[in-house]
């Protein structure tokens, strides 16, 4: 049943925790309304107005909560497992150890959101906008986030394995010690973006922009490379055994202490201020040097 403006004035008055499951509360105008603890499983809050409501350790799994507005909403340690979140405006919002596993977040707007230990594993977030949110330490393991904005976004020590970044705007995020092995990075602009420490063993970075990317002491290990542009980046340190560096830009790279053994660096290009690990030698790998 959809509630009317009276019956949901004295609902809300009832004893917390309130037990709303399946409600129809569709564009019901719920602005800093205390929910906290609330029981909202399968409820519709579809183009429901939420902006800096209290839904901390609300139950919202399986939830419509598509277009609604939920500026600066408190979902700490919500459960939104499977929620339908498609073109809903969280930003600002506070999502600090929220289940978000299996959750549709296309297009959703996360600017600014607070993420850190959240669990977005499996999440469908492409075209999402992430940009200068925090996702310290969050998990993505297969999160769908091609197209998605992550400029600016804070992702040191978040498990993005197996995530799919095709076509992600990275530049100025923060990835030093995340977990991206597997993940798939063809063509993304990771110009000038901290990786040092990552996990990169068997992501796919083919024709990536890596130019001024610091993968100091990274993992990458059976990495695709190829054709990437590494020019500027700091490798120093690295680890890029079976790595392919086929045709991959190194021109100003710092490679020194980097691990190559058995690396595919046929026809990269290098150049005189190319800095290589100690007895070396380019040539015999494959690579050419430019002036």
């Amino acid at each position: 049943m959809q509630y009317s403006k009276a019956e949901l004035a004295v609902l809300l008055k009832q004893p917390k925790p309130l037990w709303l499951v399946d409600a129809d509360l569709s564009g019901a105008e719920l602005p800093e309304t205390d929910l906290i603890d609330a029981r909202l499983s399968g409820a519709n809050l579809s183009d429901a107005n939420l902006i800096n409501a209290d839904l901390i350790d609300a139950d919202l799994s399986k939830a419509d909560l598509s277009r609604a507005r939920m500026c600066g909403v408190d979902l700490r340690r919500a459960n939104l497992n499977k929620a339908n979140l498609n073109k809903t405006d969280l930003s600002a919002a506070k999502l600090i150890g929220a289940d978000l596993v299996d959750a549709d977040m296309i297009g959703a707007k996360l600017t600014g959101a607070k993420l850190s230990d959240a669990d977005l594993s499996k999440a469908d977030l492409i075209a999402a906008d992430l940009s200068k949110a925090d996702l310290s330490r969050a998990k993505l393991i297969r999160a769908n986030l091609s197209k998605a904005d992550l400029s600016g976004t804070k992702l040191t020590g978040a498990n993005l394995n197996e995530a799919d970044l095709r076509g992600a705007n990275l530049i100025g995020a923060f990835l030093s010690n995340s977990n991206l092995s597997g993940a798939k990075l063809t063509g993304v602009d990771l110009r000038w973006v901290n990786l040092s420490k990552a996990n990169l063993t068997q992501a796919d970075l083919s024709r990536t922009n890596l130019v001024s990317a610091d993968l100091s002491e990274s993992d990458l290990s059976e990495a695709k490379l190829n054709k990437a542009d590494l020019s500027e980046s700091n490798l120093s340190n690295a680890n890029l055994t079976k790595a392919d560096l086929s045709e991959a830009k190194l021109i100003g790279a710092d490679l020194s202490g980097a691990i190559l053994r058995w690396a595919n660096m046929t026809e990269a290009v290098y150049a005189s201020n190319t800095i290589f690990p100690d007895g070396f030698d380019p040539k015999a790998a494959g690579a050419m040097l430019v002036s």
